[in-house]
C-alpha cells in the first residue's frame, strides 16, 4: 500500500543527503515505523536549505533612518508611547528584511520645567529622576522585542554639544533674536498657546488644563521668515507629511500665518544653557528635536554636528503622535532650513488610543499600562493586536475582550493550529520528514500562486506603512492554508494509501512551506512567534536570523528535511468565563498565555 511513497522518500533522501563530513551535528539512526524504512542515517541539522545572505539593497545605499519621538520622562512609559515604538520596530524589521541598513533611533527627552517639577514631586533630583524613567523605557522596549539601534538621551554630553553648535549656526544666520513675550502658556506642552485654539477657561485642547499667563524675556526663532519656504516644500513634496489628512492640517496652520516662537526660558534651570547667556536655558523643543541628529554621533568621537549629519541624516521617517505634529512638520523643518541642513524625508503622524471607546486618563481610572499587557499576554500578542486592529494613522480602541478574541482567532487558531496539526500528521505518517522539495510538491498547483500574490500584497502594504493591511494579507495566507487542508483532507488520503498517500505527503509539504513563508512575512510584527515557527520547521537560529524578504519566494523547504517535534507555538488565552467554567476559580483574565515559547502565569493588572 505504501510502496510508491516509500520509494519517493527514499529516492529524495539519496539525492539530498550530504556527505557525513558536511553535517553540522553527528548523525544518529532514526527509529521509523515499518512501512517507512530508510537505508541511511539522518540528522536534524543536515538537510536545511541554505539561504542567501547577500543584501537585496547594495551595500553603498544610504541607510534607512527611522525615529520615534524622544519620549518625555515626566512619567513612566504609557501605551501610546509603546504603540508608536511597536509600529516603528515593525517598519525597521521590514526594512532590514529588504536588506537595507537600518538606523532605528529612539530615546528620551529629559529637560524642561515639567521634568524638574516631576522630580520634586517624587522627592528626587532631576538627574536621578531622568535615570530612573529612561531605564524604564529601555526595560519596556526589551520586553516588547524592540530592535532599536540608537537610544539617545538629551542629557547626554554629545547631545548638548550638538545642540549648542546647531544654535550657533541658526544665530549666525540671523534667525535668533531677544524680545519680551507674554501670553498663555501650557506647562504640559511646554508651549505658548494662541488664544483662538484654546477651549473654555483657557484650557489646552491636548491636556485639558488651564494655561497660565506668563511674560518673560526670551530668545526667539524667526519662524515667520520661513513661511513661504515651508509652503513651497509641502506643495512640491506632498508625501512629506502623512497621512494626507495630516498634511491638510499642517498646510492649514502655515497658511493661517506663522509666528516666531520662543526658544529659551529664563525661569527654568533644568536644561542646556544658551551659549553666551547662562541666565537662560534652551527651550525644550529646540533642544529635543536635535536628538534625532545627535543620536547619529559616534560615542567614541568628539561630538560634531556635521559628522553626525554625515552618519545618516536626513532621516527617512519620523514617526510621531498627532499631538506633536506641529513641532515636527513646521518648527523642525524651518529650524533645519535655517541651519542649512536637509529636511527629513517623511513625517508620519498616527492617531491616539482609547480604551473601551473612552479617552484614557488616571482620573478616569482606565489607563492602559503596557507593562501589564506584556506580562499578561506576551509581546507577540500585544504587538499583533495594536498593529492589526488599529489602522495606522487613525485613532484606535482597545478592549480586553476584543484583544483576547483577535489574538486567539488569528495567532492561536489560524496560524498556530495550522502548523501544529500539519506537523502532527507529518510525524504520524512520514516520521516528520519532508518527502519532496516544496517547489516540486506545488508543481501545477494554483495554491502556490495564491500564496505568492498575498506575499506581494503584504510587501506593498508594509512599504506604504499600511501595517494593519499587511497583517491582514499575511493572515489571509493562513486562511487559505487552512482551507486547503480542509479541502484536501490529507488524513483521509493517507488511509487510502498508494498515490493518494503520496499526494497527502506532498500536501503537508505545501502547508509547511506556507508556514515558512508566513513566519518571514509576519516577522516584522511578531518576531518571537516567527522564530518559534522556524524552529518547528527544523531550522537553526542562525538560519532564521539570515532570512530576508527574498526568502518569502516559494521553494525554501527541501525534501528530506526533518521537522521538530510538534508542539503549540502560541497558547490560546482563556478568558474569565472559560476559566470559571473549568472550575479553577481564577479571577484574572487568562490563566496561562504563551509568551516567548513558554507558558507564563498571567498577572493581575495593578490598579492605575
Amino acid at each position: 500500500m505504501a510502496l510508491r511513497i516509500n520509494c519517493s522518500i527514499q529516492n529524495t533522501l539519496s539525492l539530498l543527503n550530504p556527505p557525513l563530513s558536511s553535517l553540522r551535528y553527528r548523525a544518529s539512526p532514526l527509529k521509523l515505523k515499518p512501512q517507512f524504512r530508510f537505508g541511511q542515517n539522518l540528522s536534524r541539522g543536515a538537510l536545511f536549505c541554505t539561504y542567501a545572505t547577500t543584501d537585496i539593497t547594495p551595500s553603498n545605499a544610504e541607510p534607512f533612518v527611522l525615529t520615534t519621538p524622544l519620549y518625555y520622562v515626566n512619567a513612566p512609559p504609557h501605551m501610546g508611547s509603546a504603540y508608536t515604538t511597536i509600529a516603528a520596530d515593525a517598519i525597521a524589521r521590514f526594512q532590514r528584511l529588504l536588506g537595507k541598513k537600518v538606523i532605528f533611533i529612539t530615546g528620551t527627552d529629559e529637560h524642561g520645567e515639567k521634568i524638574a517639577t516631576a522630580a520634586m514631586a517624587q522627592g528626587s533630583t532631576p538627574p536621578d529622576h531622568c535615570n530612573l524613567i529612561s531605564q524604564s523605557y529601555k526595560t519596556l522596549w526589551k520586553d516588547l522585542d524592540i530592535s532599536y539601534d540608537k537610544f539617545i538621551r538629551t542629557t547626554d554630553s554629545k547631545h548638548e554639544a550638538i545642540v549648542k553648535e546647531f544654535y550657533s549656526r541658526v544665530l549666525d544666520n540671523g534667525d535668533i533674536y531677544r524680545a519680551d513675550y507674554g501670553g498663555l502658556y501650557c506647562v504640559n506642552c511646554e508651549e505658548y498657546k494662541d488664544e483662538k485654539e484654546l477651549l473654555d477657561n483657557s484650557c489646552c485642547p491636548v491636556h485639558l488644563k488651564p494655561c497660565v499667563s506668563r511674560k518673560e524675556d526670551n530668545y526667539f526663532f524667526a519662524l515667520s521668515k520661513y513661511q513661504k519656504a515651508l509652503e513651497e516644500t509641502l506643495d512640491k513634496n506632498p508625501n512629506f507629511v502623512q497621512p494626507s489628512f495630516r498634511l491638510n492640517e499642517v498646510q492649514g496652520w502655515i497658511k493661517s500665518g506663522l509666528r516666531d516662537f520662543s526658544i529659551s526660558r529664563a525661569a527654568v534651570d533644568w536644561g542646556i544653557p544658551v551659549p553666551d547667556d547662562k541666565s537662560q536655558t534652551i527651550y525644550v523643543w529646540f533642544d529635543a528635536l536635535l536628538g534625532y541628529i545627535s543620536a547619529l554621533s559616534d560615542d567614541q568621537e568628539q561630538p560634531d554636528l556635521l559628522k553626525a549629519v554625515s552618519s545618516g541624516w536626513p532621516a527617512s521617517l519620523h514617526l510621531i503622535g498627532k499631538d506633536i505634529l506641529r513641532f515636527h512638520a513646521v518648527y523642525w523643518p524651518a529650524m533645519l532650513m535655517s541651519a542649512g541642513l536637509s529636511l527629513p524625508k517623511r513625517v508620519f503622524g498616527h492617531g491616539f488610543l482609547t480604551k473601551d471607546g473612552m479617552k484614557m486618563g488616571k482620573s478616569l481610572g482606565n489607563t492602559l499600562e503596557p507593562n501589564d499587557l506584556v506580562n499578561k499576554f506576551g509581546a507577540d500578542a500585544v504587538r499583533y493586536f495594536f498593529l492589526r486592529e488599529v489602522e495606522f494613522g487613525s485613532d484606535g480602541d482597545y478592549s480586553e475582550e476584543r484583544f483576547i478574541n483577535i489574538v486567539n482567532a488569528h495567532l492561536a487558531n489560524t496560524v498556530g493550529n495550522l502548523l501544529n496539526r500539519t506537523l502532527g500528521l507529518l510525524k504520524k505518517n512520514c516520521q516528520s520528514i519532508l518527502v519532496v522539495d516544496s517547489s516540486t510538491a506545488a508543481e501545477g498547483n494554483a495554491f502556490k500562486d495564491n500564496v505568492e500574490n498575498l506575499v506581494d500584497k503584504a510587501r506593498i502594504h508594509y512599504e506604504n506603512l499600511s501595517l494593519s493591511s499587511a497583517c491582514e494579507a499575511v493572515l489571509e495566507i493562513g486562511n487559505v492554508g487552512n482551507s486547503y487542508m480542509d479541502q484536501r483532507a490529507p488524513w483521509s488520503l493517507f488511509k487510502q494509501g498508494d498515490t493518494a498517500a503520496e499526494a497527502a505527503a506532498k500536501d503537508l509539504v505545501i502547508i509547511l512551506e506556507t508556514m515558512r513563508i508566513i513566519a518571514i512575512a509576519l516577522f516584522p510584527v511578531t518576531p518571537s512567534l516567527s522564530w518559534r515557527i522556524y524552529a518547528q520547521l527544523g531550522y537553526s537560529r542562525d538560519q532564521f536570523d539570515a532570512a530576508t524578504w527574498r526568502d518569502t519566494k516559494w521553494g525554501g523547504l527541501k525534501g528530506g528535511q526533518v521537522m521538530a517535534e510538534p508542539k503549540p507555538i502560541f497558547g490560546r488565552i482563556e478568558n474569565q468565563t472559560e476559566v470559571e467554567d473549568k472550575g479553577k476559580g481564577v479571577v484574572a483574565v487568562g490563566k496561562t498565555v504563551k509568551s516567548k515559547g513558554k507558558l507564563k502565569q498571567a498577572q493581575e493588572v495593578a490598579g492605575a
